[in-house]
């Protein structure tokens, strides 16, 4: 199996430390337990195999995390994350999915348990290296929340600088495009976006 850096130090004081900056700060009108949204995180994660972290295994947590979006506000994005971020900052009534809150909890770290003890700190396998990867199944599970909410218009960038720049392979086009409801979906707003410097946006 293909190895990455083990969990991320000191994850419970950034995941916990996080929800609880977006609960008071980013968006007060959420009514969460922070602690126990933690103890479901963890109850699905350790003292499993790192490959055997299944999406059914997160739904607990999820279950203490509800969350809805005003219409007409969803942008969704496939390899356009600094262009997407930017954007997002000038058009700002847009959302994405690190606006939500396990979104902004979860952002850009990593985590994987051992059967044994709890988190593995030394090593956790690649993405690709199983389909049950434990970060790849939460944000599985998010990515098809966040579209199975989408609901009026919304935005979809892509970048036009690879050679596909709608991949079905990716989250987007496996996960979040099929899990759009074409019953709540009035309007498709798709922006294929070029970087004359290069492939990255």
């Amino acid at each position: 199996i293909w190895k990455m850096l083990g969990t991320t130090p000191n994850i419970k004081h950034i995941v916990v430390g996080r929800c609880y900056n977006y609960v008071t700060l980013v968006n007060p009108g959420l009514r969460h337990d922070c602690e126990e949204i933690w103890r479901q995180f963890e109850g699905a994660v350790v003292c499993q195999s790192s490959c055997n972290v299944t999406v059914e295994d997160y739904h607990p947590m999820f279950y203490a995390m509800p969350q809805t979006w005003p219409c007409d506000k969803f942008l969704f994005w496939s390899k356009t994350r600094t262009l997407m971020h930017s954007y997002a900052a000038v058009m700002r009534h847009f959302w994405t999915l690190e606006d939500t809150l396990v979104g902004y909890m979860f952002n850009d770290l990593i985590w994987c348990g051992q059967e044994d003890t709890g988190f593995d700190f030394d090593s956790c396998p690649e993405w690709l290296a199983c389909r049950n990867h434990p970060v790849y199944s939460l944000w599985r599970q998010a990515s098809q929340n966040f579209a199975e909410m989408a609901c009026g218009n919304i935005t979809v960038l892509l970048n036009g600088s690879i050679v596909n720049a709608f991949n079905r392979l990716s989250m987007f086009g496996s996960v979040e495009l099929d899990s759009l409801n074409p019953l709540k979906v009035n309007y498709v707003n798709i922006k294929v976006v070029t970087n004359l410097e290069g492939p990255h946006l």
